[in-house]
């Protein structure tokens, strides 16, 4: 783990922007913070079931941020997501699923996110190891010409059966396909937690008119937050989405509802405001927003993902699902990256702002 200095080291002359910036839109004492009871406070008078708390526990008692409330999780399902070749070429070895449990093992990640196929392969062998999330549905990229929408993949009981404590599913929302998906992976949610399994929503935003000449709104923090309160309502046990860039979707696009004053008492320009909105729309952070930790870029790797680290948790998140910035690199490198971040939310000195 990187001490304290080293962590700050890597946010350069944006430290202070970082580390001294206080929330006085939505603020701290208005959120339901991670902590090591989170699963009792939060689930305990819920409708899930003793065997959904028990997943949950397992997942947040799990690798080197157990009973943090925090989650550090490995995703790797770019082999369908963005093609096999263009994700492993820079580190063939994980063409073998093996070393992709390997690797959220040896970086001690609260667990591990992939496909059927990759998890399926060696579930007896490292299911009772670590906590194994199956992502249901993909958008895969051969059809031509390319069509972004999420397909499911298999069904609920296969995860079930294979040991799996948690599913994975994404939704697209804001495109044609939307109002199938959610039906969808509403009904694979209720399947999964009717087992005994967790859920884990990754809430994108998907729409062409959602891109600008100048600004792509798929990252605003109004829309992802809106994306996200939609997760939480289907019961999505934690939330996945990607980091806010901007904000005043419904605003600048004009759809949707907004009222000037909503952006005025709800956040800032600051990228930790502009995340705390994601976290108020999960039910004030009592379901966890996990930001992800975005593409590969090489030597910036390690910032980055450090940043993104600082800003989830200073905003309330609960944590970082990082898959590219770890396995497009020498094994060694990956697990020192996953641990980098990781040392972020044990660190007691950067706190919630």
């Amino acid at each position: 783990m990187k001490t304290y200095e080293n962590l700050v080291n890597h946010l350069g002359d944006k430290a202070s922007f970082y580390l001294d910036h206080v929330s006085e839109r939505i603020t701290k004492d208005e959120l339901h913070l991670p902590d090591e009871n989170f699963v009792s406070k939060v689930f305990v008078n819920s409708n899930r079931n003793p065997q959904v708390l028990r997943s949950l526990a397992q997942l947040y008692g799990h690798g080197n941020l157990k009973d943090t409330g925090y989650l550090s999780i490995l995703p790797v399902d770019q082999g369908i997501e963005h093609s096999a070749a263009f994700s492993f070429y820079k580190n063939p070895d994980y063409f073998d699923p093996e070393n992709i449990i390997k690797l959220a093992i040896s970086a001690g990640c609260n667990g591990v996110a992939s496909t059927f196929g990759a998890l399926g392969l060696y579930a007896r062998k490292y299911a009772h190891k670590i906590p194994f999330i199956v992502k249901i549905n993909h958008n895969e990229l051969l059809s031509y010409p390319n069509a972004y929408d999420q397909t499911l993949f298999g069904k609920v009981r296969e995860a079930w059966n294979m040991g799996a404590i948690s599913i994975g599913a994404t939704i697209y929302f804001g495109s044609r396909e939307s109002n199938r998906q959610l039906k969808e992976i509403s009904d694979a949610f209720a399947e999964a937690h009717s087992l005994g399994m967790a859920t884990i929503l990754w809430c994108y935003t998907r729409n062409d008119a959602f891109k600008t000449d100048k600004v792509d709104y798929h990252a605003a923090a109004d829309l992802t937050g809106q994306a996200n309160h939609l997760g939480v309502t289907i019961q999505a046990d934690i939330i996945k989405q990607k980091l806010p860039t901007t904000n005043f979707g419904f605003k600048d696009l004009k759809f949707g509802k907004y009222d000037d004053a909503m952006y005025e008492n709800l956040t800032t320009e600051h990228p930790i405001d502009l995340c705390r909105l994601q976290v108020a729309n999960c039910y004030m952070g009592k379901i966890g927003l996990i930001n992800s930790g975005g593409g590969s870029k090489g030597a910036s790797d390690m910032a980055e993902a450090i940043t993104t680290a600082i800003v989830n948790k200073r905003a309330g998140g609960s944590g970082l699902i990082l898959g590219r910035k770890a396995f497009q690199k020498p094994f060694k490198d990956g697990v020192e990256l996953i641990n980098a971040v990781q040392g972020v939310y044990i660190e007691k000195r950067i706190t919630v702002a």
